[in-house]
């Protein structure tokens, strides 16, 4: 008997084991529902759901997957609880179609994955994942709700609501909007960790609502909801000459709380004529010139049980609803990340006490303080300190970038703000009570919570400070919007910026979620006639827009994205924009030259100071026009390609060959010499084929003479320099995109590392040698457009691409082209797939790379003597070079 169970005990280990050995073999992670972790606010109809695959095989590719989507997570047991199951034999494993049910409003939705792969190995059920459906127009009952009479004051409302629960709870799901920003609150507690909600859309077309799981935070009895509101970008300043109220003078909240009970009844608790409203202690917020906060006028406990309205509590008043269409928040919500310690506190030879927070980013400061009631403690914010080692603010034009604190005495107090952020590597401090320590002051980096998905590193520490430059600025303008700056009075989605970016931003963080919310503002803020303004959300003029390279983001950040993440869908909802904007370019062109209309040209290129040569930098505008007329319609031509839209493709395709043919005849000559002989125009002619095939090497080499002429320094701006580096390594100066990278004097990308940046420039010298500011009008620190060339680092340094025929990564090439006396360098990308990775060393003329390619799918390995095709896995390579 004791053989027997000892045998049974064997067999039990070994079926464990095997069990746990076939566990790890293929295993399903990361589940996505359009391009989130378990959204609570999913707007379409047909959402698309993803996941990755884990193997400790190589050459693993899925075969096969199985889902189910169900209304409980008892649904692996119960099949009635079934909205979908489905089996496909196929290697898709991202953004699948869902096909069941039709989903409802307000409902969540559960559901789990299995695949099985090319070695016969089947994976477990993934873990649960869920997502819930957004809420219809016709699901929200309640009302808009704001202070009574006009809302002229500068404070911040508070509303507050008391309400009874008598049951126990199941669930509890809060769905919140308003016009301004909202910071709401339930029994005293924030309701999530995020800020600045709803976000900044084109307010009048359409607004976000966001949704939270508030179950925890209810009790049975007596609870309080409460909400305070700031001006934000709906009332606040905005854009130029002082504008106020852009989209509204009055601020507005909406907010429905539907609770379900574990007996299956509901209850729902909305914003209506019941809630009172008062004023706290927030006396001035504004995103430009900052918040002033009295403490003297807090409420201790207003959005808390057992709180006593007085008579400064006052009855709502209701706002119509509207025009805008309310929609689910689509992107990534803006939270609290890095925190800095003041690196040093010191007086200025002005007298001023300034801390040194060490890195330039965007958020605010939390200050510790204790002091007489009625202390005054003002914040000032600024990038940069003057050669001389003082305080500058001037770079800031208008924009006060103050946040002040009044004390209410007693004990040591937490300050920070609610409803601004600034752009800031150093703090002025006046007023502070007692001696100023480093413990008092924290900075805060706040920025849209995208995923950090690449890394990259090299053997030279000045081009991994412009790495992290680049993301740095990234950060710090990516706070919902993509804006072109974080810290002067402006702070604008300008359009130019996010497009000659946009790759590079897909490489260090997962953007697909941020820039998919972005193009629905591109799309809403077009004009009937196609025209795209030079801001988004759109708060200038109605006609200000049409810039070639600013306008063209219409097509060339959908066509990014599609790329990046394999996303049709994107291609599907932007078509329509996309096509508009081509249209408006052919009704205004004439003779299919587009030689008219405002350009802000190859923005902040380099101007030198002599001109006896004749070769100065400026590039003519309406040929730049001509070249983003042919780039944008090449991208709508590849978009109708993969629509399927046969007879786009081919109107399209006439007509940029009349474009290019109108472009050959009005600015170039015979020999392929253009009319502005500058790299811009090399660099726009060759990256968007704009030269017969036979002249491109000749004008190559005449880009090369120009940049070997100015000394191996760039010359060009916004427009010509995110592709400078690709065209010269495209037409076989791969050397000298590497002279370029490495330059380290003025005008270089290594220039301002040298002066000490830590973030992009707005300017190639936005500090002179000698320590002056450039014209400080137009002079940001913290502008990422010149950080564009990250993309070409990550695709040529380290060799990171995805295959021009498989978009989304699902085939790889990695093609390193080592130069510039860098001795090693790697990189890694989060993939919609899994994690690629290239690492190369070079020794004694010897390449040795290795490189991780993620399971489901394939990579070619192109290297100076070789190129070989494999599978997923990690894999060593050798190759010998010149």
């Amino acid at each position: 008997m004791k053989t027997m169970l000892q045998k049974l005990g064997i067999l039990g280990f070994l079926i464990v084991l095997n069990l746990s050995t076939f566990a790890q073999k293929l295993e399903v992670i990361d589940l996505k529902v359009e391009h989130l972790s378990n959204p609570l606010a999913v707007e379409t109809e047909i959402p698309r759901l993803s996941w990755k695959i884990t193997s400790t095989e190589k050459n693993t590719q899925q075969t096969e997957y199985e889902i189910r989507v169900g209304t409980n997570k008892t649904f692996l047991t119960k099949d009635k609880d079934l909205v979908w199951k489905h089996r496909a034999s196929t290697d898709q494993s991202v953004l699948i179609d869902y096909a069941g049910s039709p989903l409802q409003s307000k409902k969540k939705y559960f559901w789990q994955v299995r695949v099985t792969d090319n070695h016969g190995n089947t994976s477990a059920w993934s873990t649960i994942g869920f997502f819930q459906m957004g809420i219809s127009a016709s699901d929200w009952s309640a009302q808009w709700i704001t202070v009574s009479g006009k809302d002229t004051s500068a404070r911040s409302p508070l509303f507050r609501k008391e309400f009874s629960l008598k049951k126990k709870i199941k669930s509890a799901m809060a769905y919140i909007t308003a016009k301004g920003l909202y910071e709401a609150k339930l029994n005293g507690a924030r309701i999530s960790d995020t800020y600045f909600a709803p976000g900044w859309t084109s307010y009048k077309n359409q607004l976000q609502y966001q949704v939270y799981d508030v179950t925890a935070l209810l009790r049975v009895g007596s609870n309080v909801l409460g909400a305070s509101l700031g001006n934000g970008w709906y009332k606040g300043r905005i854009g130029f000459g002082n504008q106020h109220n852009f989209y509204g003078d009055t601020r507005g909240l909406l907010l429905q709380l539907e609770v379900e009970y574990t007996d299956g009844t509901k209850e729902t608790i909305n914003t209506d004529e019941n809630w009172k409203y008062t004023y706290g202690p927030i006396m001035a917020s504004d995103i430009y010139d900052g918040e002033i906060y009295d403490a003297r006028m807090e409420i201790t406990g207003w959005d808390n049980i057992a709180f006593k309205e007085d008579s400064n509590w006052k009855n709502v008043n209701m706002m119509n609803k509207g025009t805008e269409k309310l929609i689910a928040m689509s992107g990534p919500p803006v939270r609290k990340h890095e925190q800095f310690k003041a690196l040093s506190i010191f007086k200025t030879p002005k007298g001023e006490t300034v801390v040194d927070f060490g890195q330039n980013l965007v958020g605010w400061v939390m200050l510790k303080a204790q002091g007489p009631t009625g202390t005054k403690i003002t914040l000032s914010h600024a990038e940069v300190l003057t050669k001389e080692g003082n305080f500058y603010t001037t770079n800031l034009r208008s924009a006060k970038a103050q946040d002040s604190y009044i004390l209410k005495g007693g004990a040591e107090q937490v300050f920070e703000p609610h409803f601004t952020f600034q752009g800031f590597r150093y703090v002025k401090v006046e007023g502070y009570p007692g001696e100023l320590k480093s413990d008092d002051l924290t900075a805060v980096a706040l920025y849209s919570d995208m995923a950090t998905t690449g890394k990259f590193t090299t053997s030279n520490p000045l081009i991994n400070q412009l790495q992290h430059n680049i993301q740095w600025g990234q950060k710090g303008n990516f706070v919902d919007v993509p804006t072109d700056c974080p810290q002067r009075d402006e702070r604008l989605g300008w359009t130019g910026d996010a497009q000659a970016f946009a790759n590079t931003a897909a490489y260090n963080m997962d953007v697909a979620g941020f820039f998919t919310k972005w193009l629905k503002d591109v799309k809403a803020d077009q004009q009937p006639s196609g025209l795209i303004p030079h801001v988004v959300p759109n708060v200038l003029g109605i006609n200000d827009g049409a810039s070639a390279g600013w306008a063209d983001v219409a097509t060339i950040i959908p066509w990014d994205m599609y790329r990046t993440y394999g996303d049709r869908r994107i291609l599907e909802t932007q078509y329509e924009s996309m096509q508009k904007w081509v249209g408006y370019i052919t009704s205004v062109a004439k003779d299919n030259l587009w030689n008219s209309g405002f350009h802000f040209g190859d923005w902040l290129f380099y101007r030198p100071n002599d001109d006896n040569d004749g070769r100065a930098a400026v590039t003519d505008k309406y040929l730049i026009a001509q070249t983003f007329y042919a780039h944008s319609t090449q991208l709508l031509i590849n978009a109708a390609e993969v629509l399927g839209k046969k007879e786009d493709v081919a109107k399209y395709t006439a007509l940029l060959s009349n474009i290019k043919a109108a472009f050959a005849k009005e600015y170039m000559t015979p020999t392929g010499r253009l009319v502005s002989g500058t790299q811009t125009a090399y660099v726009l002619a060759l990256q968007f084929d704009m030269l017969p095939e036979e002249l491109r090497s000749a004008c190559a080499d005449r880009l090369v003479a120009n940049i070997r002429d100015y000394g191996n320094h760039l010359t060009t701006g916004f427009l010509g320099t995110p592709y400078i580096c690709h065209v010269l390594t495209r037409f076989g100066h791969n050397d000298v995109a590497y002279d370029l990278l490495m330059q380290e004097s003025y005008p270089s990308w290594l220039y301002p590392v040298k002066m000490g940046a830590t973030t992009i420039w707005e300017r190639w010298d936005g500090i002179k040698p000698d320590g002056s500011f450039q014209t400080p009008d137009m002079n940001s620190y913290n502008h990422y457009a010149y950080g564009a060339i990250g993309d070409w680092m990550y695709r040529t340094i380290a060799g990171i691409n995805s295959a021009a025929d498989a978009p989304g990564y699902k085939s790889i090439v990695i093609a390193p082209k080592p130069g510039g006396k860098l001795t090693h360098a790697s990189a890694e990308l989060e993939t919609v797939y899994g994690t690629v990775k290239s690492a190369w060393v070079l020794e004694n003329n010897l390449l040795k790379l290795d490189v991780t390619v993620p399971a489901n799918t394939r990579a070619k390995i192109v290297l100076v003597d070789s190129s070989h095709d494999i599978g997923s896995g990690t894999y060593h390579f050798e190759s010998s070079v010149k």
